[in-house]
């Protein structure tokens, strides 16, 4: 009796642990990919956000729910986990209502959210990209936000064919995304994996990123950025950057990328910033990574957007304790290291490790080339001279 007692406490304490259960389909939501369940799906969430215990928003399997613009809005008084099983599908591009046009989804000051599942978002990105002009990427949305958010953790979910960037993260606290597979065209314009901008404490964890951008931006404000196990490819590497267009003020440290790898990406390991701008990027490790043809392994570039032959100005944003350790695998370009630091403010206290990029065609070397930078290089091929 004591020990049926004793699990009858501990599955009502599991109960009380989890809250109660809602789900979309009962405020009306249709989940037919045609019908705009976006109403639906905003009572949902206020019922939710009211209750004084912890919630589940339920997305069912097997349907498929039309959204508009949306945003989500704390605080709540419990903590809320959505749970993602079936779809999520955007507007065309022609259908798209009100006046958000930069965030499709956006959970905008939500505290202990819990964001997951098998399910899958479809930005139908394709008509925004077509619409596109070469390097402009205003009026086009991002698919999922998280603004203003602590001790957020998203996991499991898939986002294909964004508009613009499949994640963003901004002014965040102790957040967790992981298991996550975020895929675009190797042509679609400016579709970044994550996005992380003015946040702390943030881990991306486990997870694969095929887009026609950066895998994951690290801008500026970030401090404590943990990258680990990404397979990353297409797309243009795990960027710190870019930093410091027009003039701007702007600060990242202490980021730590690890065991990733690159698969025939334009870049891989790359920090990027503009001529004129200030602030620092310093104590950023990559560290134990591999690499598949990829094109540009390992990049410094303080001449971002104009090439070395602009005008330096009188600032830079400052480049120190930069460390790449532990690089393996191949090259798709002879040019393998390029460390292109700026005359006003040179990278400070690089260190190359343990390095060996072999050309990816047969019977080719490797090179490295390197411009106002304080290096040291061990067993290190290309070997960097400075």
């Amino acid at each position: 009796m004591a020990k049926l007692l004793l699990s009858f406490l501990i599955i009502y304490a599991g109960l009380m642990e989890l809250g109660n259960s809602v789900d979309v389909t009962s405020f009306g939501a249709k989940g037919d990919g045609k019908t705009d369940d976006s109403k639906a799906f905003l009572k949902a969430w206020e019922e939710v956000c009211a209750a004084s215990d912890r919630q589940t928003l339920r997305i069912p399997k097997g349907k498929t729910f039309l959204l508009q613009p949306l945003v989500f809005k704390g605080p709540c008084k419990s903590p809320i986990h959505v749970e993602l099983l079936g779809n999520l599908v955007g507007p065309e591009r022609s259908g798209w209502l009100g006046d958000q046009k930069d965030k499709w989804i956006k959970f905008h000051g939500v505290d202990n959210l819990v964001f997951e599942g098998s399910g899958q978002i479809d930005g139908r990105g394709e008509p925004w990209w077509k619409a596109a002009k070469p390097k402009d990427d205003t009026n086009r949305p991002t698919s999922l936000a998280f603004q203003s958010c602590k001790n957020l953790q998203a996991r499991g979910f898939s986002s294909i064919n964004s508009p613009k960037n499949h994640i963003s993260i901004s002014d965040c606290v102790q957040a967790t995304v992981s298991n996550v597979n975020l895929t675009a065209p190797e042509d679609s314009p400016n579709t970044d994996g994550i996005d992380i901008s003015g946040s702390n404490q943030i881990d991306i964890l486990d997870s694969h990123m095929g887009t026609g951008d950066d895998c994951v931006a690290i801008n500026g404000g970030c401090t404590g950025i943990v990258i680990r196990n990404i397979q990353c490819g297409p797309g243009h590497g795990l960027s710190v950057g870019s930093l410091g267009r027009n003039g701007q003020r702007e600060t990242v440290e202490r980021v730590r990328v690890q065991n990733c790898t690159f698969t025939r990406t334009d870049n891989g390991a790359r920090i990027k910033t503009w001529p004129g701008g200030s602030g620092y990027v310093k104590d950023v490790i990559y560290e134990n990574i591999k690499l598949m043809e990829t094109k540009n392994p390992i990049v410094i570039d303080q001449y971002y957007g104009c090439g070395s032959n602009c005008q330096e100005g009188n600032s830079a944003v400052e480049i120190s304790d930069v460390k790449f350790i532990g690089f393996r695998g191949t090259s798709a370009k002879e040019e393998a290291i390029k460390l292109e630091c700026s005359g006003v403010k040179g990278c400070n206290g690089v260190v190359l490790e343990q390095v060996n990029i072999q050309s990816a065609v047969n019977g080719e070397e490797t090179r490295a080339t390197c411009k106002n930078a304080r290096v040291v290089c061990r067993n290190t091929t290309p070997f960097v001279k400075c």
